[in-house]
């Protein structure tokens, strides 16, 4: 079968630098067809630390200029997608034999300053002996500092941009695998593989993006693309989640005899989640879990923090992503650059392919402008750049709106308890009205399949979204999977494999 039309942009890869260009691309009047092998975000990019921030530890590397977009793009963000992100202050103890606190304090000094901070409260010192962050730390931590940065649910960040991708044009395939690419001339004929019924197509287009993340090689060389010599280097970034560790809504950020550090932060009301590492990756990126070694790692350096111990028994979840960092011969994973690189290999004759290396999620859309200017050579009729000031599906209120659009939302849907409409509204914004708007009562909603989750919302992610399987739904459209049963997972299970039978007979 053979696609009826010659597409601008052919983009492989799902996750937040796909999505983000694909997004962008269609805002620009390109045409554009994205397909991901799997699920959206089933990579790395919903195996972060969830957060958007300038990265602290990177300007002991010197990488200034990472920091410093990374600091610009932390409140153009925020503005961007209210619900899905949101402030938090983090707190860094002093520890008197790691880095001395002069030059903590520098380096906080030019965090609050390197990026024109507006909306953030500035950093500040705290005096762990008598405030409440203090409290789970053990006593020989005195003193340390507050600062500012943001949380973001990640998988849902790459959902909004497929979705604004659509709402503009661009034609986005879950479960459907690049097989080849072969170049003709001035375009790309390309086979897509639907990973589901096994039927394959042909696509043409006249440029060729490669997003797909850890697999950014494989596609190279799969695809028959062996002109790049470029490599990555593959670091495998693990968390943990355990039961709640402390009471309060502040993060810590930790660091390591090692020279590592690590995030403790508040996780989906129940939970503390606890990352990363930073490991080098050899072998398969497909399936990849946290090892035992990790999750001891993990567990031994909460030990020098908090008073509450945590063992490998205490871990309720865990998730591992290989992050694809450029390979810049550093010696040591965490001191690999996290800043992204990009490769055109074609001209004016040619029909160019572009294939991207490292990045990460806070500079996804300043990713993804570069993209589009390596582009604009071959595309110079194609507008200019729009994303910096367009929110993202669901996020059309002010920061300071998130408390207001709750109670609207409990008073509009009166069978909605704060916390059921604080997590509608932190999942999908106003959206969270359009998916109601048939409802009076939360029997009008239908199945129950508890932790607040009914068939109202399942049936919205499987025709909205994307979502194809409970997984889908469980772990990366929402976290429940944290908070319901085996049973009510099993009976999920079937509710979804019914409404895509249904959907299936209906089409």
């Amino acid at each position: 079968m053979l696609e009826d039309r010659m597409y601008d942009l052919f983009v492989i890869g799902g996750g937040i630098n796909g999505c983000g260009i694909a997004r962008d691309a269609a805002g620009r009047g390109l045409s554009v067809y994205l397909c991901e092998k799997d699920d959206l975000a089933q990579g790395t990019s919903s195996a972060s630390t969830k957060l958007i921030h300038g990265g602290l530890r990177y300007l002991e590397h010197y990488e200034f200029r990472l920091v410093r977009e990374s600091l610009i793009e932390r409140e153009v963000l925020l503005r961007n997608a209210p619900h899905i992100i949101w402030p938090l202050r983090f707190v860094l103890p002093h520890k008197k034999d790691m880095r001395p606190a002069w030059l903590l304090r520098l380096g906080l000094f030019l965090y609050d300053h390197l990026g024109g901070r507006k909306l953030l409260p500035a950093t500040s010192n705290v005096d762990l002996r008598t405030a409440e962050a203090g409290e789970p730390l053990l006593d020989i931590y005195k003193k340390g500092f507050e600062y500012s940065d943001c949380w973001v649910d990640d998988a849902r960040f790459v959902v909004l941009n497929a979705l604004d991708a659509q709402r503009l044009g661009a034609k986005i395939e879950t479960r459907h695998k690049c097989l080849s690419a072969v170049r003709t001339g001035d375009h790309w004929t390309l086979r897509v593989e639907h990973q589901k019924d096994g039927t394959v197509k042909e696509v043409k287009a006249k440029a060729l993006i490669n997003a797909s993340g850890p697999w950014v090689q494989d596609v190279i060389e799969e695809c028959g693309l062996k002109f790049s010599n470029d490599g990555i280097r593959l670091v495998r970034g693990s968390h943990i989640v355990v039961p709640k560790l402390y009471d309060h809504d502040k993060c810590y950020i930790f660091q390591n005899a090692d020279g590592r550090i690590f995030f403790s932060i508040p996780y989906e009301q129940d939970f503390t989640l606890i990352g990363t590492t930073d490991q080098d990756h050899k072998g398969d990126v497909n399936g990849v879990e946290i090892s035992q070694e990790e999750i001891e790692y993990l567990c031994h350096s909460a030990e020098q923090y908090l008073k509450k111990k945590i063992t490998p028994k205490d871990v309720v979840w865990s998730y591992s992503g290989v992050r694809p960092l450029y390979d810049d011969g550093a010696s040591a994973a965490q001191e690999a650059t996290r800043d992204y690189v990009l490769k055109v290999h074609g001209d004016a004759q040619t029909a160019p392919v572009l294939n991207i290396f490292g990045g990460k999620i806070t500079t996804y859309r300043k990713l993804s402008e570069a993209v589009l200017e390596k582009m604009r050579p071959f595309f110079p009729k194609m507008g200019g750049s729009w994303t910096a000031t367009t929110v993202l599906p669901g996020g059309d209120f002010e920061v300071t709106e998130v408390k207001a659009k709750i109670a609207k939302l409990c008073e509009d849907y009166r069978y909605l308890d704060t916390a059921w409409a604080q997590r509608l509204l932190r999942l999908y914004g106003t959206r969270a009205w359009t998916m109601l708007a048939q409802s009076v009562t939360k029997e009008d909603l239908g199945e129950d399949f508890g932790a607040t989750l009914s068939e109202t919302e399942v049936r919205f992610l499987i025709n909205e979204e994307w979502a194809a399987s409970a997984e889908d739904i469980l772990w990366r459209r929402t976290k429940l999977g944290l908070h319901m049963t085996a049973q009510q997972k099993e009976n999920l299970e079937k509710a979804v494999t019914r409404i895509l039978e249904e959907k299936t007979n209906a089409a």
